[in-house]
């Protein structure tokens, strides 16, 4: 499973660039500062983890509820090549900041 366009859903660019933007979240908290049902943000997080540009760090408060942390090597990577398209030109200018 690779991350292509035309094949890899826009939730997966606007989880990057929250989660670049805030921090660590877990699902649910993806979930309502998105706007986006469960199911997507799960979808989009299980692409993202199966190419390491996420990885999955223990809730210590509540261990039911994992966070995700994005690898900023790899997310750089793959907004670098993908740029000039509409799917990463939504990213606010301040993840591109934080990944500097």
């Amino acid at each position: 499973m690779s991350i292509r366009i035309g094949r890899t859903p826009r939730s997966t660019f606007a989880i990057i660039s929250t989660l670049i933007c805030d921090g660590p979240m877990c699902p649910k908290e993806l979930s309502v500062k998105l706007d986006m049902a469960p199911r997507t943000v799960s979808f989009a997080l299980k692409k993202l983890l199966s190419e390491r540009i996420l990885r999955r760090i223990p809730n210590l408060i509540d261990m039911r509820r994992p966070k995700y942390h994005v690898n900023l090597d790899q997310a750089k990577n793959l907004l670098e090549k993908y740029k000039d398209t509409p799917y990463v030109s939504g990213i606010p200018p301040l993840a591109w900041r934080k990944m500097a």
